[in-house]
């Protein structure tokens, strides 16, 4: 595997804030060894890179990656923890309802717009192979086919040039970057670059798992989307971006389908001055470890589920007490990301995520998360937004919902079916049987009618024929060794199927 990736932005990447131990100040001594064996272990790794352009750009992600581990056993050491008493819900200055927000027609703010797509992911958890963005969702479109399609319409309609840019991990990059050759004669201006790659700490001795800059793959780990800032400073980008006149940045998670170019909310980010939008919704019972808005001392801040400590992880979960969660669509303000990155004050709380590797050992993976920066801007602010702006595909339960009748496709752009006649979006819950793609499209002749069902359970060894509808409450359950066809044109209204059924062509 290739190290020192360069962004394919053609621009050199010759600079990085130097972090020396001294900045911090360490409780413990064990704190410091392992800091210094750090240190010295990270210094190895690069000292074997032969080229020195190489060998600056590893140096760089490896610096980033030293700081957050320094940090990390800073915290542990002083035993850091959320006070909890301090949380409060947060005010109506901190969430605005997106219905207050005055509308807009007029596209002039869309020329100093950027989107970004956080394209990181693999497609592993639906059981495909690749970026998770190269699945297809929709009448045979991908996630990214769906993202291009709509910055295209976008630029046709008001004439304008809003570029299109991915921050891949070492994952997806090589990847997408061949998969992106296709939209070379489209209406828009695609730019990938490249999050940073950290290597895994061995839990035991606290020094990275990889022996070499080129150990396998599996040795490395992108270190979550709040690593955005980072990379887009070191690469260059940022910078690039300013001198296009770009001032404002739309970032979304690659698979969220209702993640597009909102007018009314650029509109009110200029008009507030506001550095950092967060765009939030009314949480259900389906979103409770999504991250949270609360008031902190006087300050807006994200909460996720891995800083809540664990007698107050049902607090958390509560629609009661925490009534939004984060969508991570983000708009964030170029300008201010260049001065707080230039200030070096970028301060993500840290998630510290445990894993064990295929041959047993236990590491550790630090990561932060994107949103957790609002704390760092000016006038920041969450907008809640309508259920629509949140549709993202996370299992294949996800991917029957948007593959059916309740949406249909406009330039791109997922749309409600007007015939619907509830606000809310049917809960799907399908089992195993159904986890992988492929085995989703062999369970379906086609996807059933949706329009006026409320909630589908299904378990088991089950098939659906051609136009099947459905109905209020389904819960259909093929036990162990059962099979359920359910046979094609049936319409299921409020119904429970158990048992055996099967339908056999003669």
């Amino acid at each position: 595997m290739a190290y020192g990736r360069k962004p394919s932005t053609g621009i050199p990447t010759d600079r990085h804030h130097p972090h020396t131990l001294s900045t911090l100040d360490f409780q413990g001594a064990s704190s410091a060894a392992a800091a210094k064996a750090m240190k010295v272990e990270l210094s190895k790794l690069g000292s074997q890179i032969p080229n020195e352009e190489d060998r600056k750009y590893f140096t760089q992600e490896m610096d980033g990656f030293y700081m957050l581990f320094t940090r990390f056993l800073d915290e542990k050491a002083k035993g850091k923890k959320i006070d909890w008493e301090k949380i409060q819900s947060p005010s109506q200055d901190q969430v605005v309802a997106y219905k207050e927000i005055p509308e807009t027609t007029s596209p002039d703010d869309l020329s100093k717009l950027a989107v970004l797509k956080l394209n990181g992911g693999l497609g592993t958890t639906m059981g495909c192979v690749g970026p998770k963005s190269a699945i297809e969702v929709r009448d045979g479109m991908t996630f990214l086919d769906l993202s291009v399609r709509q910055i295209e319409y976008l630029n046709k309609k008001y004439d304008v040039s809003v570029p299109f840019i991915l921050m891949n991990s070492f994952n997806t990059d090589e990847d997408t970057k061949r998969i992106v050759q296709k939209y070379a004669t489209h209406n828009v201006d695609i730019i990938t670059f490249n999050q940073s790659r950290h290597p895994r700490i061995k839990k035991e001795s606290m020094l990275p798992v990889p022996r070499s800059p080129n150990s396998p793959i599996e040795q490395w780990y992108p270190p979550g989307h709040g690593d955005l800032y980072e990379s887009l400073y070191n690469s260059g980008l940022l910078d690039q971006l300013l001198a296009q006149g770009k001032e404002y940045l739309f970032v979304s998670n690659v698979d969220n389908l209702g993640a597009t170019v909102d007018l009314n909310i650029l509109h009110h980010m200029v008009e507030k001055d506001a550095e950092f939008l967060m765009e939030v919704t009314d949480k259900t019972k389906a979103d409770i470890k999504g991250g949270t808005l609360i008031d902190y001392d006087g300050h807006i801040r994200l909460l996720e589920i891995a800083q809540v400590p664990e007698e107050h992880v049902e607090d958390f979960k509560s629609v009661k007490k925490f009534k939004i969660f984060n969508t991570n669509n983000l708009w964030l303000n170029l300008k201010a990301i260049k001065r707080v990155m230039d200030e070096e004050t970028m301060d993500l709380e840290i998630i510290v995520n445990h894993k064990t590797t295929e041959n047993g050992e236990k590491v550790i993976q630090l990561e932060t998360a994107v949103g957790a920066a609002i704390k760092h801007f000016r006038n920041a602010h969450g907008i809640n937004v309508p259920r629509t702006r949140f549709l993202p595909v996370k299992s294949t339960s996800d991917l029957f919902l948007v593959t059916s009748n309740l949406y249909s496709l406009v330039h791109g752009q997922l749309v409600v079916n007007p015939k619907r006649m509830f606000s809310n979006v049917p809960l799907v819950k399908l089992g195993d049987h159904f986890k992988k793609v492929s085995n989703f499209l062999n369970r379906f002749k086609t996807i059933p009618h949706i329009l006026e069902l409320d909630h589908l359970t299904v378990t088991g060894d089950v098939t659906f024929g051609a136009h099947v509808e459905l109905r209020g409450t389904v819960i259909i359950v093929a036990n162990h060794g059962e099979r359920i066809d359910i046979p094609s044109g049936s319409l299921l209204e409020n119904k429970v199927v158990t048992g055996n059924l099967r339908i056999l062509d003669h």
